[in-house]
């Protein structure tokens, strides 16, 4: 008997080096399905003049799954869904559940306006983050950079 070591990076599919190692082909594990990033949802950032604006693709939560906070110059964005649901009938029972969740941190820059509201936003599956940014920010003119 083999014991499968586990691989953190991995923590969804501890026997994914296992399988690798077992049936020989590296490449059919090569996805990034299997990968630590694959869990995290994707994530759009844009700027405009006044604000910045943060969308995370989360389809399947609801709004209450959510926390958002701004520490120490970071946003934390948290989201955990727990689903159980439970059947009895005569001569059996089947239960099932599942259970995700992510968490991305980001760096906010120096131009975010932390003492202003942050609007969050879901529908239709996306997250929707609304930060402002500061009168200083806003007024700093656009520097070319000359390529020599």
């Amino acid at each position: 008997m083999t014991l499968i070591r586990f691989n953190n990076r991995n923590r969804l599919f501890p026997w994914n080096n296992g399988l690798k190692n077992f049936l020989g082909h590296d490449d059919f594990f090569n996805d990034d399905f299997f990968g630590e990033d694959s869990l995290m949802p994707a994530m759009n950032v844009k700027e405009d003049d006044n604000s910045f604006e943060i969308e995370f693709a989360a389809p399947g939560f609801n709004k209450t799954d959510f926390e958002v906070t701004i520490e120490d110059d970071m946003l934390h964005v948290c989201g955990e869904k727990r689903k159980e649901e439970e059947e009895k009938d005569e001569g059996y029972t089947r239960k099932e559940f599942s259970y995700n969740s992510f968490k991305r941190s980001l760096k906010l820059p120096i131009s975010v306006n932390q003492n202003e509201e942050v609007r969050a936003i879901y529908e239709n599956g996306i997250l929707t983050l609304k930060l402002l940014k500061n009168e200083e920010a806003k007024q700093l003119p656009k520097k070319i950079i000359e390529i020599a």
